[in-house]
């Protein structure tokens, strides 16, 4: 075969295969000859699910807590990773958002808690409507609390390179600036277990 026309054959069979991919499923091919035989379907092999390297880039902290989490608190990891997305972030921005709303509220969209309130603290990230925040409604609204977090941490030069807790405190300024980093690993394994659910 003449390397011009094996060219424009691999080159058809690429864009054959990408445009496959962004259709919809395909299958997973032999070839025998000069035909192709399916045999396990694409869809049934999982998207890869994000490197631990990237989710801890500092590797864990010592000292690590965990929460048994309910459906509810579930709902709110993935709407949190829904909002990390649409805001165009990556995956460390989500392990740094749940990290904070692990902290703050265990991951529980609160509403005022009356004499146990922090002052009007409310929604996933503790949120005060009269630091600016937003209104109770949206600061209890998870996807509108987690893209003004995300607003914050945007704005946080090198947040990217920063410890965990670092970054979180810059967005927060919470009386207890170190308590993010107990929550990294179980951030860190809810992003790998959800960004592609």
């Amino acid at each position: 075969m003449n390397t011009t026309l094996r060219k424009s054959i691999l080159g058809i069979a690429g864009l054959t295969a990408a445009a496959g991919l962004a259709a919809g499923p395909l299958n997973h091919s032999t070839t025998t000859g000069n035909e192709l035989t399916p045999t396990t379907p694409i869809a049934a092999v999982q998207a890869d699910k994000p490197d631990m390297g990237k989710l801890l880039p500092h590797g864990t902290p010592s000292n690590q807590s965990h929460v048994d989490l309910n459906d509810e608190q579930i709902a709110n990891v993935k709407a949190i990773i829904a909002a990390t997305k649409k805001a165009g972030m990556d995956e460390r921005a989500a392990v740094v958002s749940i990290a904070t709303a692990l902290q703050e509220s265990k991951l529980e969209n609160l509403g005022h808690l009356g004499d146990r309130n922090d002052h009007d603290s409310q929604g996933l990230f503790q949120q005060r409507p009269s630091s600016g925040w937003g209104t109770v409604e949206q600061i209890t609204d998870p996807e509108y609390s987690t893209l003004a977090f995300l607003k914050g941490l945007k704005q946080v030069d090198g947040w990217q390179d920063m410890p965990l807790t670092q970054a979180a405190q810059t967005v927060q300024v919470s009386a207890y600036p170190d308590h993010y980093a107990q929550w990294e690993q179980q951030a860190a394994d809810l992003v790998a277990q959800h960004w592609t659910s």
